[in-house]
């Protein structure tokens, strides 16, 4: 049992091995990938740098009616990059980021993946009252664990339809902010094999499309298995740095034995790929099957070979061509690039997040902050008939 002081609504679990067999089976969450036992120990097993907890919500009864994951990191100034620099000098004037030590951060919620994975409602519970009890929760677990020094807490990626409920947060201090949305391609169902999407493509994007397997002729795609897995790791590590030192920000780097463990416990619903010139691997794709939908994980690539070789864009149609012949629902491909994937048919789902500082007016001036951080612009694109 975690040494975390429990209350009458919140049990406070530091470890997933410390979960009882019995709490999973009343939640029934683990039909959710991410809910599932298996993923979440993979990711903390794999990050020994971040400190991991987790929240039981319980009734009177005791009984357990939600599943939150926390994981506390490090995030640096120094971080944040390209279109955030503006919201970098910001948070430096008014003294929310420090470029001398790292701002200690709580997240409900998957850091490593878009989407509403932080906290699991059971049904039939009353959600706005049970946000309420997750808020009233953290902020217990923050001042019980004060060796901790936490700054603020993020609760991450809820969707425009969840909003009537997580605004709840905004009782307890939390200030609503929006990101980079996830965008998603809903598959048709009369798609049967990759060739009735690109006949669904208007004539220029399906000219693009066969343009991008031109140029990614060359190109051969591998199975990432377990048995070659060890091989193959050092590599795609280097092209993940790659993509990773691009982005805006991110709230931690993802390590790649992670994927070890995720082949494992998942097998063939785990995708993993590894794109090659020659010898030499030129980039890499992941991605997980969860109940019908397939979600994009991380990639890699070489960027001094994609502009001739089209490895980025292949990968996106090898996602969709994966999600047709395993007669899935829809693809979601995550954040960034919104305007490349816009243009293979995927469109924007509005992400909200909600941050709150420990301190009383160090959150006052956050609100200010937070005001002024809205979503990359880009264009959207239609590359679908009519």
């Amino acid at each position: 049992m975690s040494c975390y002081s429990n209350t009458n609504i919140a049990l406070f679990f530091s470890s997933i091995d410390e979960i009882p067999t019995q709490f999973w089976e009343t939640l029934q969450c683990e039909h959710n990938v991410y809910f599932h036992r298996d993923f979440l120990k993979s990711i903390e097993k794999n990050h020994s740098e971040m400190v991991f907890s987790y929240i039981i919500l319980v009734d009177k009864n005791e009984n357990p009616i939600a599943f939150s994951s926390l994981q506390i990191v490090d995030f640096y100034i120094n971080s944040i990059q390209n279109n955030f620099n503006l919201l970098k000098n910001i948070g430096r004037k008014i003294g929310v980021l420090k470029d001398d030590k790292p701002f200690k951060l709580l997240i409900s919620g998957n850091p490593f993946v878009s989407g509403e994975h932080g906290i699991f409602i059971q049904k039939g519970q009353n959600k706005p009252k049970v946000i309420k009890e997750l808020a009233k929760a953290i902020l217990h677990f923050v001042n019980a664990n004060e060796k901790l020094k936490i700054d603020a807490f993020l609760l991450k990626d809820f969707m425009n339809e969840s909003l009537f409920i997580t605004n709840e947060l905004k009782d307890y201090k939390y200030h609503p902010f929006s990101v980079e949305p996830n965008m998603m391609l809903q598959l048709d169902l009369n798609w049967l094999n990759f060739d009735d999407y690109l006949a669904a493509l208007k004539t220029k994007f399906r000219v693009k499309a066969r343009k991008v397997f031109k140029q990614s002729n060359n190109i051969r795609i591998e199975e990432v298995t377990l048995k070659n897995i060890d091989q193959k790791l050092p590599k795609m590590t280097a092209l993940y740095e790659k993509v990773a030192s691009r982005a805006g920000f991110n709230l931690e780097d993802f390590n790649l034995e992670t994927y070890k463990d995720l082949k494992e416990k998942f097998g063939d619903d785990y995708i993993l790929k590894t794109y090659w010139l020659e010898k030499e691997i030129v980039g890499f794709m992941s991605g997980i099957i969860n109940n019908k939908s397939l979600d994009a994980h991380f990639v890699g690539l070489d960027y001094q070979l994609n502009r001739s070789h089209a490895i980025y864009q292949r990968m996106l149609y090898n996602y969709i061509e994966i999600a047709i012949n395993k007669k899935l629902k829809i693809i979601n491909f995550g954040r960034t690039a919104s305007e490349i994937k816009s243009s293979i048919g995927a469109v924007p789902q509005d992400l909200t997040m909600y941050l709150r500082h420990k301190k009383r007016i160090t959150n006052k001036i956050l609100k200010l902050f937070l005001q002024r951080v809205q979503p990359t612009p880009y264009q959207q694109k239609f590359p679908f008939k009519l």
